[in-house]
C-alpha cells in the first residue's frame, strides 16, 4: 500500500506540474493579457488544496517508503520526500506570492516590469515540476526493484 500510495501521490503531483507547464502556459502565451490574468487567478483557487493534498501524500508517501526499505532504495526514496517537498516550498515561496499580486492585476492594472514578474513565476513553474518529476521517477526506481520493494 505505501509503495502505490508513493508512487500515485508523486505520480499526480509530477502530471499535475508537468500538464500546466506544458500546456497551461504554452496557453497563457497565446492569450490576450487580461484573459490570462483572469483564467490564472481562477485555475489557481481551483488549484489550492488539490495540489496542497498531493504534495502532503507525496512527501509522507516517500518518507514511509524510506522507513521500509533499505540501502540505495532508503536513500532515492527519500530524496523523493525530500523534492517533493522542494516542490512544496518552491510553491510557497516563489509562486504563490506572485498569484497573490496576479490577482490585484486581474482587477486593476498590470505593472510596467509584468512581463519580467510572469517569467519568474515561470521560472518557478519549471523548477517545481523538474523536482516533482525526479521525485516521480525515484519512487518508480524503489518500487519496480524487485529486491527494494517494501515488506508493508
Amino acid at each position: 500500500m505505501v509503495s502505490g500510495a508513493a508512487l500515485l501521490a508523486t505520480g499526480l503531483l509530477a502530471g499535475i506540474y508537468t500538464y500546466g507547464a506544458v500546456n497551461v502556459a504554452s496557453a497563457f502565451d497565446v492569450v490576450p493579457l487580461d484573459v490570462r490574468l483572469t483564467f490564472h487567478t481562477a485555475l489557481m483557487r481551483v488549484n489550492g488544496r488539490v495540489v496542497q493534498g498531493t504534495m502532503a501524500v507525496a512527501v509522507l508517501g516517500s518518507l514511509v517508503l524510506a522507513v521500509l526499505v533499505r540501502g540505495r532504495a532508503r536513500w532515492a526514496a527519500a530524496g523523493a520526500a525530500v523534492l517533493a517537498f522542494s516542490s512544496f516550498l518552491i510553491t510557497m515561496f516563489g509562486n504563490v506570492p506572485i498569484n497573490g499580486r496576479i490577482k490585484q492585476w486581474a482587477v486593476g492594472t498590470p505593472p510596467a516590469d509584468y512581463a519580467a514578474i510572469l517569467d519568474r513565476w515561470e521560472a518557478f513553474n519549471i523548477a517545481r515540476t523538474l523536482a516533482a518529476l525526479t521525485a516521480f521517477v525515484l519512487v518508480i526506481a524503489v518500487t519496480t526493484r524487485p529486491s527494494t520493494r517494501p515488506e508493508a
